[in-house]
């Protein structure tokens, strides 16, 4: 990946928020690399050289700057670079494929050799596919140290290092001083609640992001005892394996602009990686709006919905089981009607926890996919091929725990969702964005999205002809239909 050098230097010169995550600035005098945003004092041009992301300035030799904080830059993986195989890796990178995998299972599950996916790693990151890696797991330990009061030897493993051995081996030769000096260093600006034995973490994102929107599609859809939104947060169950706990998600503005903070109560630290990765792509955190901004503006039609609702985001899902149930739920119904049905699958078949971290309305998790394969639920107040159905995508997941994975391109999604019973292509195109974030997926069939397009339009079109005029929104069909979904409510 090129980057112009006059050009960051501009932009480290006046300390531009715009590029801040889109590249990284290595000081060749102190061995330093920073956000272009680093308050520090401005290095003269011919000592700097610029790198497309974190993970190539520390291959290149230079450690992170301790004031400027490149652990809390907006992390743009999902979209940076113009490669598709790319950013699906940097997704798949960041839910923990390579903790006990290969660069070779990455490349096979994307469906190219790896010695590709090498080289577009090195074109599009100037970084390997393991220092990539490697960096997450050391810049959320110097987070962790940062941010809160963890030992360092929960630290080392909140973070992914499978020995506190390695984790101080590396910290020191990255940081050119122990873990422990840090935290003598750092302890005073811990936020975390030791007491409450919370984990909080701060996430950053580029800004705007429509925080009211996102807490109103939590609000609409929240399931009663695993979900509640009050006082401006979202709270709910999480659970990863047999594990469960809590967390509670809250937005914030500060002197640096908005942030999103996860307090996250959960007894195996872990998986404190995963569940990161998880609420990052539940709140839609990695996307760069003003990007998606500036190619779906050029359609007129679009455009003043897309001025009106800035920062606009795609919702995710906290795990694909639940939300393939919830989308079958709420075929051809109302989202009230699909919510108090999704209620009374979590109050029948979802476990109850002990610990509800101060939310009394908190009682359940979602009902795992083995539960609810062995159940009968025709029951339920929905035709009986739907009740099939949710039995058949239960069963399914046990066969395959990775039918939810990211796939080398969206065709393959949604081959492999339809190919389902009772999975028809809007579903599989829902499902594609909400769990999988296709950013590209587009469900044409649905009626809603139908509506708004009269609406703003006076024009009546069929599924065929809507798929036909979004072809000029691509590779972003998914904040098209969010944006057009959202001229309704307006």
């Amino acid at each position: 990946m090129e980057l112009d050098h006059s050009a960051c230097y501009r932009a480290v010169s006046m300390r531009d928020t715009r590029f801040d995550g889109r590249f990284f600035t290595a000081v060749k005098t102190t061995g330093i690399y920073c956000r272009p945003v680093c308050p520090a004092r401005t290095p003269l041009a011919e000592n700097v050289d610029f790198y497309p992301s974190a993970a190539a300035a520390q291959e290149a030799g230079f450690r992170p700057c301790l004031r400027c904080r490149p652990e809390t830059a907006p992390d743009l993986g999902a979209w940076k670079g113009t490669s598709n195989t790319v950013s699906r890796a940097l997704s798949m990178i960041e839910l923990g494929i390579l903790d006990e995998g290969s660069v070779e299972d990455l490349a096979d599950r994307l469906g190219v050799g790896d010695r590709h996916l090498r080289r577009l790693f090195s074109q599009h990151l100037g970084a390997s596919p393991i220092s990539v890696a490697q960096t997450r797991r050391v810049l959320l330990a110097k987070q962790l140290i940062r941010d809160t009061n963890l030992s360092l030897a929960q630290v080392a493993l909140a973070s992914g290092f499978g020995s506190i051995r390695r984790f101080n081996e590396t910290f020191a030769a990255l940081y050119d001083r122990p873990p422990s000096e840090m935290r003598r260093n750092e302890k005073a600006q811990a936020v975390q609640d030791a007491a409450a034995g919370d984990v909080v973490v701060q996430l950053n994102y580029r800004a705007p992001y429509d925080w009211p929107a996102m807490l109103g599609y939590f609000s609409a859809r929240a399931i009663d005892g695993m979900e509640v939104v009050v006082d401006g947060k979202y709270a709910r169950t999480i659970s990863v394996g047999d594990n469960v706990g809590i967390v509670v998600i809250s937005h914030f503005e500060g002197k640096s602009g908005g942030k999103i903070e996860a307090r996250i109560n959960y007894p195996v630290l872990s998986d404190l990686p995963q569940i990161i990765a998880r609420i990052r792509r539940l709140l839609d955190l990695a996307i760069d709006p003003e990007l998606v901004a500036e190619h779906l503006s050029k359609d007129k039609l679009l455009a003043p919905i897309i001025a009106k609702r800035p920062g606009l985001r795609a919702p995710g899902a906290w795990d694909g089981f639940e939300l393939a149930m919830r989308a079958i739920l709420g075929q051809q119904i109302t989202i009230e009607a699909a919510r108090k049905l999704g209620s009374m699958l979590v109050r029948d078949y979802g476990e109850r926890i002990e610990n509800n971290g101060g939310y009394s309305q908190l009682t359940h998790v979602f009902p795992t996919a083995k539960k609810l394969s062995e159940t009968d639920l025709s029951h339920l107040k929905m035709p009986r091929a739907r009740s099939g159905a949710l039995m058949a995508m239960a069963q399914a997941v046990v066969n395959d725990p990775d039918l939810f994975s990211i796939r080398a391109s969206l065709e393959d999604t949604i081959k492999s969702l339809t190919a389902l019973k009772g999975i028809g292509d809007w579903t599989a195109q829902y499902i594609a964005m909400r769990a999988m974030q296709e950013a590209d997926a587009f469900p044409a069939a649905d009626a809603a999205l139908i509506n708004a397009y009269e609406k703003l339009t006076g024009e009546r079109v069929k599924p065929k002809q809507l798929q036909d005029i979004a072809q000029k929104w691509r590779p972003w069909r998914a904040y098209a239909t969010q944006y057009l979904w959202s001229s309704l409510a307006d």
